[in-house]
């Protein structure tokens, strides 16, 4: 399976990236779960990632390459489509094969055949924590695995662009003041239920993300029109009554639920407020998902003073909390979203960029201050 590696990233963060695996497998078994996938070496890592970067840099037909790789069996992949023949796992065949597997859910399958890795066809089903290595765009690749209840966002392991890697800390989630959207990306085995309000957040920071606008969300306390003093009136599009059809159906009794057709309707629920944000000026919802405003201008409050500084972090291995001046977070989009949770320390805002940034701004009690947490290494 001896392969010539020139990424040189990928020797960088493989090792890491088998052991990270192998405890969360162990840990799995352990607990008797089952359907589980095999870890792969450190010399599978490095062999995936190094075809799927130079694949990542070429183009057919003009276009660059998106393509997810999965390591597992065929026999583990349910009913998948098999070449007759496998193919070597080379960047060639790679940039060739990824015009039919670009759309999303779809995956290369790698295995070995007569000691070398090869590429035997195609999945949508993958068993839980299977590694996956996806090509986002020309330098940047995911390694993610699926988790262990199936209905959540894969879990983002490392993200590497370029000769930069990036590996998710896992311990960020028991740091002081974390707010619970980003503990429930860094449980990178299992996550809550779709109904859940965190991953409803995830879903929404997700879609937000996807449609490249760039966007603001604020989420208020339910009950309370406190946030209004921080919002500048008249509202642009103020939604009277609140629109609650994200809010029915996380309420809606489970026993109730049509199966894929009520995750078909949450998404599009979600896809729809997350659309909102689109539109210049925030997006206001309360913390039951009812809808209440978009397009909305935030200002301060008549007495307040300015946000002087944050905290900022990234939940990555090597990360350090730094304090700076709110300015540094980003454009006007993030200056105004700390102002706001500085002045309504009980609400939340997800601000997504243009250039793919996401950051959650969040109050601090420990820090007494606003704390901008980005995660876009965990959304990709």
């Amino acid at each position: 399976m001896a392969q010539y590696i020139t990424y040189q990233a990928a020797r960088t963060v493989a090792a890491t990236i088998e052991k990270h695996f192998a405890n969360h497998i162990g840990a799995a078994q352990q607990q008797e779960e089952r359907e589980l996938a095999h870890g792969p070496e450190a010399a599978v890592i490095e062999a995936l990632a190094n075809a799927a970067f130079w694949a990542s840099l070429r183009h057919e037909e003009g276009i660059s390459p998106i393509i997810s790789l999965a390591y597992l069996s065929p026999e583990q992949a349910g009913q998948p489509l098999l070449f007759e023949k496998p193919f070597p796992l080379t960047p060639d065949i790679l940039t060739k094969l990824a015009p039919a597997v670009e759309r999303p859910g779809i995956h290369l399958g790698v295995w070995h055949a007569e000691g070398r890795l090869h590429l035997w066809g195609a999945t949508r089903y993958i068993p839980s924590l299977c590694f996956v290595l996806e090509v986002v765009e020309p330098g940047l690749l995911v390694i993610k695995h699926r988790r262990l209840d199936g209905f959540s966002k894969f879990a983002n392991v490392a993200v590497l662009r370029g000769e930069e890697v990036k590996v998710i800390d896992e311990q960020s989630a028991t740091l002081p003041d974390c707010p619970n959207l980003l503990s429930s990306l860094l449980d990178l085995s299992s996550a809550a239920s779709w109904s859940d309000s965190v991953n409803v957040l995830v879903q929404l920071a997700i879609s937000m993300r996807s449609h490249g606008r760039g966007g603001s969300l604020l989420v208020v306390p339910t009950g309370t029109e406190a946030w209004r003093k921080s919002i500048m009136h008249p509202i642009s599009y103020s939604v009277t009554p609140a629109f609650s059809a994200l809010t029915d159906l996380t309420r809606q009794d489970k026993d109730s639920r049509d199966g894929a057709t009520w995750y078909d309707t949450l998404r599009r629920a979600i896809d729809g407020v997350a659309g909102l944000t689109a539109v210049d000026g925030a997006t206001i919802i309360s913390d039951a998902y009812e809808l209440l405003a978009f397009g909305a201008k935030i200002g301060r409050p008549e007495g307040k003073e300015p946000v002087q500084q944050i905290v900022m972090t990234e939940p990555i291995v090597g990360g350090e909390a730094v304090v700076v001046n709110p300015t540094l977070s980003g454009g006007t989009r993030h200056l105004s979203a700390a102002q706001f949770v500085h002045d309504q320390q009980d609400a939340l805002a997800l601000v997504a960029s243009q250039d793919g940034r996401f950051t959650i701004f969040a109050w601090s009690p420990c820090e007494n201050m606003v704390h901008a947490h980005r995660i876009d290494a965990l959304l990709l």
